[in-house]
């Protein structure tokens, strides 16, 4: 039998002593919602409302919705735990006496090209590979900077651990992501490079936030900014584009908090920046106008009070073909479909959710948010929706299928 979100929460609700009026009171929610959510009444509810009751249990929201894992197959030599075991390598602690059998370094033409191919797979949402090869590029990255410890090779394990921190905090595991960004600056230090360092930083801000620490999310990410702001005048594209990523890192935590002001002054910051810098490629990530003006749309979707009709009046200056990574796409018409259907298009919402489940069959089943948004449809459907029964079955988040 499959528990349901309102199984988890009455499990954790009571595990902490607390009843429903109390739960209520902490997260600021209704008890009538926590009420119908645990006796299977309602099967979802708004986003904002579960990141509320997920920190008012003190869990990460993606353990109150029963997140999946990224590896649809089993691996001999990678997955998850390997990826785990990879990012918190015993090895690498002070006073660990380590296995004298090291592995021996990689070409470092060879491993570059790896660690190149694995970012692609990542921006294309082939999570399931990627988790079965980058465990190996992590240990092979080690022994390339044991043998060769130039800045170039540092640097390229620096962007191989900022991927096994976007992965993990995929996967629903943020806390191994933590290791992975400490890893990342620390390699990036060693690249004597600040540009890295401030990617780092602007993938910690992202692994802060998916761990409910929305002010440390922001202010690490402001005060990294400030520091790296370049010269209007001398400003390279990549300071450009390291620069806009920290705001746009800054935006979505100030929005978390209803700070939605404050969040449109960053973008508006970002985006001014990308108009300096033109469409960027650097530090594994890619920078452009269009990139922020998504993000637009993100943030007024976030905080306690939704603003669906903004939203959608941002997503008219986004242009879909002009997004160059597909996950990115994706995760800008997941926000799209959100806005859709609490502006009352549920039709428009159920077509925009099909198109990127076509696109990114792999990708959407990790997406907490697309999943929220089927159920919340599934529980106001006056009628059977075949299409909408057949994504929820796909998404696993129809406890009747």
């Amino acid at each position: 039998m499959e528990t349901t979100i309102g199984d988890r929460i009455r499990s954790l609700r009571e595990f902490r002593d607390l009843t429903q009026e109390e739960l209520a009171q902490r997260a600021g929610v209704s008890v009538d919602t926590i009420r119908k959510l645990e006796q299977n009444l309602r099967q979802s509810a708004r986003i904002s409302t579960l990141r509320a009751l997920a920190r008012a249990l003190d869990v990460q929201l993606e353990r109150l919705v029963g997140q999946p894992t990224v590896t649809q197959q089993l691996q001999d030599d990678g997955g998850l735990i390997a990826l785990r075991d990879a990012i918190q390598d015993i090895g690498t602690l002070p006073g660990v006496l380590s296995d004298s059998n090291l592995e021996d370094p990689p070409d470092e033409q060879v491993w570059v090209a790896s660690v190149k191919s694995a970012m692609s797979q990542y921006w294309r949402g082939e999570y399931s590979l990627l988790s079965s090869t980058l465990p190996l590029l992590l240990r092979d990255g080690r022994a390339a900077a044991r043998q060769t410890p130039t800045e170039r090779v540092w640097q390229q394990l620096s962007l191989a651990y900022q991927l096994a921190a976007c992965l993990a905090t995929q996967a629903g595991h943020p806390d191994w992501a933590y290791t992975a960004v400490e890893q990342q600056l620390t390699a990036a230090a060693r690249a004597s490079d600040p540009l890295m360092e401030g990617m780092g930083v602007s993938t910690l801000s992202w692994v802060l936030l998916r761990q409910g620490r929305w002010e440390q999310a922001h202010e690490i990410a402001v005060r990294k900014a400030e520091a790296l702001e370049p010269s209007f005048m001398r400003g390279t594209p990549a300071q450009f584009a390291v620069y806009g990523n920290l705001l746009v890192a800054a935006a979505t935590p100030a929005a978390r908090r209803d700070d939605h002001d404050r969040a449109i002054e960053l973008l508006s910051g970002a985006e001014a920046a990308a108009v300096r810098s033109g469409p960027v490629r650097a530090y594994g990530t890619a920078f452009s106008v269009v990139d922020v003006r998504t993000q637009k749309v993100n943030v007024a979707l976030a905080g306690s009070e939704n603003r669906p009709e903004q939203a959608l009046e941002f997503s008219g200056d986004v242009r879909v073909s002009e997004i160059s990574r597909p996950v990115h796409s994706a995760a800008y018409r997941v926000d799209v479909a959100q806005a859709q259907y609490q502006t009352g298009d549920s039709e428009g919402a159920l077509t925009t959710l099909l198109e990127v489940e076509a696109d990114q069959p792999e990708w959407i089943k990790l997406q907490v948010l697309a999943s929220a948004t089927v159920r919340e449809m599934l529980e106001a459907e006056r009628r059977r929706n075949t299409p909408l029964r057949g994504l929820a079955a796909r998404l696993g988040v129809d406890p009747a299928l």
